[in-house]
């Protein structure tokens, strides 16, 4: 089975572009192309990740942008998605007009600890046992992860990471069993980026970046606020900060929380 890469929402122009999760996270955002299609009348695009490093991955959305879209247009970019966005606009910042970055991870290494604890306080004393030992495979063992222990990793952030949730929603089309990004690439490529942030070179890249860039992010969100906020407030040179209230990592999943994200998505669009 193959699918369209992108996917694509509406006609041309396609001046946004939804970069997806994960890494491995392909089809979350398809609800959000069709609201942001649908209300505003516009063409978004919904490319697919299929590499297994940061530059190919870089090389792939270059490479649909240019095919596909109207440069330079916005970048949409959610959770690992928004350092991919980053990544690309450092890169290539004559394709991006306006760079959004929601749930972002935090840029600087000393917020990793906040992350961890926020998590571990959220889990049962068995889910945090059962959260700690995969974790620890994972940075010690990796070949003996299963894919079952990858699922449950999964579960564990679904109940961490969202306060309020709405149901899932059908539209949302998991397709990561088509793409050939399996559990192998999609660790190393989340190790590789681990580095960067480790190194100091992912905030450094805020350095060759000069168009908007505005940060969305949940007060709920395990990922540090500050750790976006802080960081890319002292070394962009044009960045806007806004905190949801009553929200999660997954704003447009959130009861309370998603009207706000969409309001401020169209505000930023118009």
């Amino acid at each position: 089975m193959t699918i369209e890469n992108p996917r694509k929402y509406g006609e041309q122009p396609f001046k946004v572009a939804l970069i997806h999760g994960g890494p491995g996270g392909m089809g979350e955002m398809s609800s959000v192309a069709r609201k942001l299609h649908r209300d505003l009348e516009i063409g978004v695009l919904e490319p697919i990740q299929t590499k297994s490093n940061i530059d190919d991955l870089v090389k792939e959305l270059r490479d649909i942008i240019m095919q596909h879209g109207t440069t330079p247009l916005t970048l949409i970019g959610y959770s690992w998605g928004a350092w991919l966005s980053y990544f690309l606009t450092a890169e290539h910042p004559e394709l991006v007009e306006k760079l959004v970055l929601v749930s972002s991870g935090p840029f600087e290494e000393k917020y990793v600890g906040q992350l961890s604890r926020t998590r571990s306080d959220r889990l049962s004393t068995p889910e945090k046992n059962e959260y700690n030992n995969i974790l620890k495979l994972l940075n010690n063992d990796l070949e003996s992860v299963t894919d079952q222990m990858y699922k449950r990793l999964g579960e564990f952030t679904q109940k961490t990471d969202l306060k309020d949730p709405i149901e899932d929603n059908a539209d949302e089309i998991k397709i990561e069993h088509i793409t050939g990004l399996n559990m192998k690439d999609t660790i190393h490529v989340l190790y590789e980026s681990l580095k960067l942030r480790e190194s100091g070179k992912l905030y450094e890249l805020g350095k060759k970046i000069n168009c908007p860039v505005i940060a969305i992010h949940g007060d709920y969100d395990p990922h540090p606020a500050d750790g976006v906020k802080d960081p890319l407030s002292k070394v962009l040179s044009n960045f806007r900060f806004i905190l949801l209230q009553n929200c999660g990592h997954t704003p447009w999943r959130e009861k309370n929380a998603s009207e706000d994200f969409y309001n401020h998505l169209y505000a930023i669009l118009n």
